[in-house]
């Protein structure tokens, strides 16, 4: 199984693939949103859920959304045609560091996504280059709440601190204008989604020669997680604007 084939199962029960719960969501997406806004961008979208929250909940949106994983784009086209919204969704199977478009977009999203672009500060930087006059950046990413084992360290990468990280979004030209800290039961439920639908479908799949892969790589990130990064491991969103637009 490949790393796309292993993302869409474990995240068939949490389809916003980051540690936030529907409500933080909808805040988060209401803060990106301004009033008038006519075009989003979702930088590595995989399933789109991001998309076709923003679309059903802004009627006059219009949403692109890339990713390299051709089985959840997939799954995004089906989704937004049961919400009635896939008119307005444009897919693009394509790096997301690499995309290029010809709009520019009054919100851009990548959450969870920063490894594909090499980090925060590069997220950010390939965010900008889409972004209008006056948009927001709703982005993504881990940080340290508590000293890591190397071990986390080595597993997870160059993290820092909360305070460390925002400030170096804010000394890259970036202003805050809304965060959201996830908890640890946001924490915890994604992580025991992940995992546990994962373990999932290779029970209910014996017979598939994938199923023992599956299950493996389901059991040693439930291991991971409870011995490794579990108590030092945090996620913050931040809707974002360029301080100098």
């Amino acid at each position: 199984m490949d790393r796309q084939q292993i993302s869409c199962l474990a995240h068939v029960d949490h389809p916003v693939a980051s540690p936030l719960d529907d409500d933080s969501v909808r805040l988060l997406l209401r803060h990106g949103i301004r009033p008038g806004a006519e075009r989003v961008l979702d930088l590595g979208c995989g399933g789109g859920e991001w998309l076709l929250r923003a679309l059903a909940a802004q009627p006059r949106l219009k949403g692109d959304g890339v990713d390299v994983s051709e089985r959840a784009l997939a799954r995004a086209r089906e989704t937004a045609i049961e919400l009635g919204v896939h008119e307005r969704l444009t897919l693009h199977h394509h790096d997301a560091a690499g995309f290029d478009s010809p709009h520019a977009f009054d919100l851009v999203i990548s959450t969870g996504a920063a490894h594909a672009f090499g980090g925060l500060l590069p997220t950010l930087a390939a965010a900008r280059t889409h972004l209008a006059p006056g948009g927001r950046v709703l982005i993504g990413d881990g940080f340290w709440e508590r000293a890591p084992s190397q071990e986390a360290v080595e597993m997870l990468g160059d993290l820092t601190d909360l305070a460390t990280t925002v400030e170096r979004v804010v000394d890259d030209g970036w202003t805050p204008v809304h965060g959201h800290v996830s908890t640890r039961q946001e924490l915890d439920a994604y992580e025991w989604s992940w995992t546990g639908s994962l373990a999932t479908w290779a029970l209910d799949h014996r017979d598939d020669p994938d199923s023992p892969q599956a299950l493996a790589v389901a059991t040693a990130h439930r291991s991971d997680w409870l011995r490794v990064y579990r108590d030092s491991w945090g996620f913050v969103s931040l809707v974002l604007r360029r301080t100098a637009d």
